[in-house]
């Protein structure tokens, strides 16, 4: 999705694998029992410098993602390399991981006048990249260049396009932002276009290194190995003078997507790492009795259905409705998610700054479920349902075709890896329904950035979805520029919840229950630790006891 060139696949399917985790911790049958075991573990976990002593150790995670993926920060949504390029490159200004507050990164500063349509910042005095040239203002307009090139697609295009018009350089140390209109939430966003150097990336091909690992930036720690499907390792960039210095010298990143030997590697008395995100709700106890400190982050994590519009029955809204009004959703939380979830009520978590109640609400009523599907004039429907084996979206799977089974629609359950799945997708290929996960909350938390990035014309879930041509699609894309606009924040909320009650109703792209996500670490070595509601980890303010 880079430049004026077709896209090539990996590009497109880095929007979606962040949420990608390969393996499952249950066996729902004998197939998925197969494609399970095809998802190994790391290759090697060994290339990793050293383990030192004290202070001079390594520190070893272990991602329950892939780090195979696109690292372009331009790019990427990937959940291993979007935490990894949190530590490696930086923004004019980052958010915490947690409260999502803005402070100055690469700039000296936040504006002070968030409604203001112009915002300048200078550079941090004696920012470097990790290969010892100087951060200037050039690398922050070609960054902004790729974002806002209309001949170029990129992630970041989607939080910036509709608000940004121009970045300029005023002097080396220093840049303008030209805003569209005013727009407070832009600050927050910022973090999303992580400054990249021209100098490394501007020439031909550079940026295919950084779809395939390569990182050039100028936060706190540097890439110092890249192994996919296996580690990524760092160590601390020495000459970093930014708010948020490294704590450790040296860290090994462990991708491991199976469940049980991800949980493994982090417990017992032969545990060999100190913090593992992703942690089956089945373990939380075993590993909580191991003496490990064990927390969940509740947000916008969800397993989503994705209907494929030009399939029919599925360009009928009153089919899509009837499959979600089908699944006993009360029962998914209970036996697939042990406790750590609720259904959803609207596309937005219950926690979400602007979630209200949408008008439709996908309860479990079969009864409701038959009687749409015979107001459609559909029976003995059969259903191939695709799935990313992601261990807990695996675990739901029962229950979708329990469910559905129920209602007279034979289903079939089609898991496999991420990268097969999108790669299908992305080639055009037909399919029915697709099962998911996702967390728009890694980008950030305002209801814009989350309802663009899903339902944003021309973006790719809309293109997997074969919806935007419709009629409903092109009034919701209005409806949704329009309360983008909206400069009163009262009347914008109101807004956005409204043309959210728009997606809910149609279910196009739609989430059925939204869950928790699980960080274990061991507080004998590690404190300041804060596990965040969405994939992956920051340990950019935790440091060894």
């Amino acid at each position: 999705m880079r430049d004026a060139t077709p896209a090539p696949a990996l590009h497109r399917r880095s929007f979606l694998k962040y949420s990608g985790a390969l393996g499952a911790a249950v066996t729902i049958t004998s197939t998925l029992s197969a494609l399970s075991a095809c998802s190994s573990g790391p290759e090697s976990t060994n290339e990793t410098g050293g383990g030192g002593e004290g202070a001079d150790r390594t520190l070893t995670a272990v991602i329950g993602y892939g780090n195979d993926q696109s690292w372009d920060p331009l790019m990427t949504a990937s959940a291993f390399a979007m935490a990894g390029n949190h530590h490696i490159y930086e923004g004019l200004l980052d958010t915490d991981p947690i409260s999502r507050e803005p402070y100055a990164a690469l700039a000296t500063a936040v504006p002070a006048d968030l409604r203001a349509t112009t915002w300048k910042f200078t550079l941090r005095e004696g920012a470097t990249w990790h290969d010892g040239q100087p951060v200037t203002a050039d690398d922050v307009v070609f960054t902004y260049g790729r974002v806002l090139d209309p001949k170029t697609t990129t992630l970041a295009k989607n939080f910036f396009a509709s608000w940004l018009a121009e970045v300029k350089k005023v002097d080396a140390k220093s840049v303008e932002f030209v805003l569209k209109f005013p727009f407070p939430d832009g600050v927050q966003r910022l973090t999303l276009a992580k400054i990249m150097p021209e100098h490394v990336f501007s020439k031909a091909g550079a940026l295919d290194g950084a779809t395939t690992g390569k990182t050039v930036g100028s936060g706190p720690y540097r890439q110092t190995a890249h192994h996919p499907k296996s580690n990524t390792t760092f160590e601390a960039f020495a000459d970093y003078n930014g708010p948020r210095k490294a704590a450790f010298k040296k860290m090994n990143w462990l991708t491991i997507v199976d469940a049980a030997p991800r949980v493994a590697k982090i417990s017992g008395s032969s545990a060999g790492a100190q913090i593992s995100d992703n942690i089956p709700y089945a373990n939380i106890s075993q590993l909580e009795k191991g003496g490990l400190e064990v927390e969940g982050g509740a947000g916008m994590n969800h397993l989503f259905l994705l209907f494929n519009t030009a399939h029919k029955p599925f360009d009928d809204v009153r089919v899509r409705q009837a499959l979600h009004y089908a699944i006993d959703k009360e029962k998914m939380v209970e036996a697939a998610l042990r406790g750590h979830g609720k259904p959803a009520s609207s596309f937005l978590n219950e926690e979400n700054p602007t979630y209200r109640r949408a008008k439709t609400v996908y309860g479990h009523d079969p009864d409701k479920a038959r009687a749409l599907l015979e107001e459609a004039g559909v029976s003995g429907l059969t259903v191939s349902l695709m799935a990313v084996n992601v261990s807990w979206i695996m675990d739901c799977l029962p229950t979708i075709k329990a469910s559905w089974d129920a209602i007279g629609v034979e289903t079939t359950l089609e898991p496999q890896e991420t990268a097969a799945l999108f790669t299908k997708l992305d080639q055009k290929k037909d399919f029915q329904v697709v099962a998911a996960a996702s967390n728009p909350n890694q980008f950030g938390l305002d209801a814009d950035l989350i309802m663009h990035y899903n339902y944003g014309p021309g973006n790719t879930w809309m293109r997997y979805a074969r919806w935007e041509s419709s009629s409903v699609a092109k009034d919701l894309f209005s409806r949704m520029d329009q309360a983008t606009r909206e400069p009163d924040a009262e009347r914008k909320k109101t807004m956005t919840q409204e043309y959210i009650d728009v997606v809910a109703e149609n279910a196009v792209i739609y989430p059925v229950v939204h869950n928790e996500l699980i960080t274990a670490w061991d507080a004998k070595d590690l404190t300041g630790v804060r596990p965040q509601p969405y994939p992956g980890i920051n340990v950019l303010q935790a440091k060894w006891v």
